[in-house]
């Protein structure tokens, strides 16, 4: 498993998402997975990646925080949780994410085309 935390420059929730992510893996038993964080500084890196805002969570290249319709851009993200808005998933979100099976159909984030097929292209 390939885990990427994408940011902006200056983002307040860079490295509370990079320890909420890592802090996550390890109460999944998952230590062993390596967790980078790519700074974004410009708009065609931000189309190119699915950036839709900082911090957008990759896990092996797929965005599970997707929400139809929004824009790659160099802004900060909000993510829906239990609790209301907030800059990070919650740790309950994460877990979902990181333990469930890719969807039958999923979007490319590098160039958001859409894929048949349980692991992509």
């Amino acid at each position: 498993m390939n885990v990427e935390v994408l940011v902006i420059p200056d983002c307040p929730h860079s490295e509370p998402a990079a320890a909420r992510v890592r802090q996550v893996l390890t109460e999944l038993g998952l230590d062993d997975v390596e967790v980078s964080t790519r700074v974004i500084t410009d708009q065609v890196q931000a189309e190119r990646t699915g950036f839709t805002g900082s911090p957008t969570l990759l896990i092996d290249g797929h965005d599970p925080f997707t929400e139809p319709g929004r824009q790659a851009g160099l802004a900060c993200r909000v993510y829906r949780t239990p609790d209301g808005f907030s800059g990070l998933p919650s740790p309950g979100q994460l877990r979902q994410a990181l333990t469930s099976e890719p969807s039958q159909t999923r979007g490319d984030t590098r160039t958001g085309r859409v894929h048949e097929g349980k692991h992509g292209p």
